[in-house]
C-alpha cells in the first residue's frame, strides 16, 4: 500500500466523490465526512511512514505516459510537501464537518472532495505537465464554489479569479516547455521530469527569462502585489468553506511552487531578483495591512491579513538560506492553520447575524465566552505571539532575510506591528463593550460541531508554537538539500556568495569540533 499511497491520496477523494453521486442527499453529508476521515488518516500514515533523516523524495512513483515526449506520471513527497498535504486533508476534512445547511450540499462535498485531489495533485507530482495539469484542475471545482454559493457578486469574483490565474498559468506553461526543450539540447532526449530539470545548469541569462515566465504563474497565484486584486472579490463572495480552502491551501501553491521549481531551477536569477521580490513582498506586508485596517467588514479584514501574511512568506522563501526557506515552509503551515481557523469563526458569526460588518456587534465576548476565546487566541497566533505558531514561521523568515538586508528586514518587522494594530481593533470592536445590538443579546455560542472544527485548530496552533521540531526537522532536512543545489549550480560570483554551501558549514562546525 505504501507503494502506491500518493496516488491512493490523490485518485481516492475524486473516486469517491464520482460515487457519491448515487449516495442520497440525507446520507451524503456523513459519506463525505467518512472519506474524508479515511483521507485524512492516510496523510497521517504517510507522516507515519516517512524517514526524517532523508532528505531527498520519498515513497516516488514513476509510470511512464509519453515516453518519446519524456512525459511521465511521477510522484514524490519530502519534508516540503509532506505537511502541506496532511493539511489540505485536514481542512477538508474539518469543512466538511462545518459546513452549515447549504444549498445543494451534495454538489458542494462532491466539489470539495474533487478539489483534494487537485491540490494533492499539485503538491505531490514531480512531472512539468502532470503538476500544471493538477494546478490547472484546481481552478474548477474552486470556480464553481465561489460561482454556485458565493455572494451577491459571486459570478464577477468567480470570473476574475479563474482568468487572473489562468492566464498566469499559461506564462508559466511556456516556461516548461523551454525547459524541456533546454534538456533535449543538453541530453538529445525530452523530459519533463522536475528532478532531471534539476540537472540542468542554464546560463543566467537564459535563468532570468525563465525566471520571469514561471514568476508570473506563481505570483498571480499567492498573489502577490500588483496581482492581488482578485483575491479580497474571491474571499468576499465565497461560502465561509472556499475562504477555508482557498486561504489554508490554495495560496500555498504559488509560494511553494517558487521552492519546487524557481530557486534550484535558476539559482543566479534568484540571486538577481532578489531584492526587488523583497520589495514587493515589503510592499504587500505594509500596503494590504493598512487596507485591512481601513476595512469595515471583518472578512475582508482576515482576507488582506491574509495577503500580508504571504508577504513574510515570499521574504523567508528569497532569503536563500536554510533558515528563511525553512521559516517560509513553517510559516506556510502556520498561516494555512490560523488563517483557516479565522475564516472558519467568520462563518460562525454570518451563520448567526448574516453580517460580517464590525459595527454590527460590540460585547460579544459577554454573550459568547468560547467564541470570543478561540478567536482571541487565533488572533494572537495570527499577529505572530510568542509561543503560537506563527511566531516560529515569522522569526526565522526575518532571521533568514536579516543575513541579506539588515533594512529591508527591520521595515518587514516593524510592518508586521500593524497588522496586530488592525486586528486588535477589530477584536476591540467586535467582543469589548457592552451589547449595544438587540440581536446580540441572545446568540447562541459555539456548538459542538463548530468546537469540533476549532478546537484541534487551537491545539495546533499552540503545540506547534510551543515545540515545531516535529515539523521543523524534516522541513529542514529537505531545505538543506535545495541550498546545497542552489549553491552548487550557482554560476556567478554573487550568487555563490549570498547561498550558503551548506556542506561546507558542516565541515567546517566538524573541524572546529575536532579542533577543540
Amino acid at each position: 500500500m505504501l507503494d502506491h499511497i500518493l496516488s491512493i491520496l490523490i485518485f481516492f477523494p475524486a473516486l469517491a466523490g464520482v460515487m457519491g453521486f448515487m449516495i442520497n442527499k440525507e446520507s451524503m453529508r456523513a459519506y463525505g465526512l467518512s472519506v474524508a476521515s479515511i483521507e485524512f488518516a492516510l496523510s497521517l500514515l504517510l507522516w507515519y511512514s516517512f524517514d526524517n533523516s532523508v532528505s531527498g523524495m520519498q515513497f516516488m512513483e514513476n509510470i511512464p505516459l509519453i515516453p518519446s515526449f519524456g512525459i511521465n506520471y511521477i510522484l514524490g513527497v519530502d519534508g516540503i510537501s509532506l505537511f502541506i498535504i496532511i493539511m489540505a486533508s485536514l481542512f477538508t476534512m474539518l469543512g466538511i464537518a462545518s459546513l452549515t445547511e447549504t444549498p445543494n450540499v451534495k454538489n458542494m462535498i462532491i466539489t470539495l472532495l474533487f478539489l483534494q485531489m487537485t491540490m494533492i495533485g499539485v503538491f505531490t507530482a514531480l512531472d512539468g505537465i502532470i503538476f500544471y495539469v493538477f494546478w490547472e484542475l484546481s481552478l474548477v471545482p474552486m470556480l464553481y464554489i465561489i460561482g454556485a454559493w458565493g455572494g451577491p457578486m459571486r459570478i464577477y469574483a468567480s470570473v476574475k479569479f479563474f482568468l487572473y490565474t489562468f492566464a498566469g498559468s499559461l506564462v508559466m506553461l511556456v516556461g516548461m516547455l523551454f525547459m524541456a526543450y533546454f534538456y533535449y539540447q543538453a541530453t538529445g532526449t525530452w523530459s519533463f521530469a522536475i528532478l532531471d530539470w534539476y540537472r540542468l545548469i542554464l546560463p543566467e541569462s537564459f535563468q532570468l527569462w525563465l525566471f520571469a515566465a514561471f514568476f508570473v504563474g506563481f505570483a498571480i497565484k499567492v498573489p502577490m502585489f500588483p496581482f492581488h486584486t482578485w483575491l479580497p472579490y474571491a474571499h468576499g463572495q465565497a461560502p465561509t468553506i472556499g475562504s477555508v480552502i482557498l486561504a489554508a491551501v490554495l495560496l500555498k501553491m504559488g509560494t511553494y511552487a517558487f521552492i519546487r521549481f524557481s530557486l534550484p531551477l535558476f539559482p543566479d536569477a534568484s540571486v538577481y531578483f532578489m531584492y526587488p521580490v523583497a520589495v514587493i513582498a515589503i510592499i504587500m506586508i505594509i500596503y494590504t495591512a493598512m487596507v485591512a485596517y481601513a476595512q469595515k467588514d471583518v472578512k475582508q479584514v482576515v482576507a488582506y491579513s491574509s495577503v500580508s501574511h504571504m508577504g513574510v512568506i515570499i521574504l523567508g522563501t528569497f532569503a536563500l538560506n536554510v533558515e528563511g526557506i525553512s521559516g517560509s515552509v513553517f510559516l506556510m503551515i502556520g498561516h494555512g492553520i490560523v488563517s483557516g481557523a479565522l475564516f472558519l469563526l467568520v462563518g460562525v458569526i454570518y451563520d448567526r447575524r448574516h453580517t460580517k460588518i464590525m459595527s454590527e456587534f460590540g460585547g460579544l465576548a459577554h454573550v459568547m465566552p468560547k467564541y470570543a476565546t478561540i478567536f482571541g487566541i487565533m488572533m494572537m497566533a495570527s499577529v505572530g505571539m510568542p509561543l503560537m505558531i506563527n511566531f516560529v514561521g515569522e522569526f526565522l523568515s526575518l532571521l533568514g532575510f536579516y543575513q541579506q538586508s539588515h533594512m529591508l528586514t527591520l521595515l518587514a518587522g516593524i510592518a508586521i506591528i500593524v497588522g496586530a494594530i488592525y486586528m486588535l481593533i477589530a477584536y476591540k470592536k467586535m467582543f469589548f463593550g457592552e451589547v449595544t445590538k438587540e440581536e446580540n443579546k441572545n446568540l447562541p455560542d459555539l456548538n459542538k460541531r463548530e468546537l469540533i472544527g476549532l478546537v484541534p485548530l487551537v491545539v495546533i496552533a499552540i503545540w506547534l508554537g510551543v515545540y515545531p521540531k516535529p515539523v521543523l526537522e524534516p522541513i529542514n532536512k529537505s531545505v538543506e538539500s535545495i541550498v546545497q543545489l542552489m549553491h552548487n549550480k550557482a554560476t556567478t560570483e554573487d550568487a555563490k556568495m549570498r547561498i550558503p554551501n551548506i556542506s561546507g558549514v558542516v565541515i567546517s562546525k566538524t573541524s572546529m569540533k575536532e579542533a577543540h
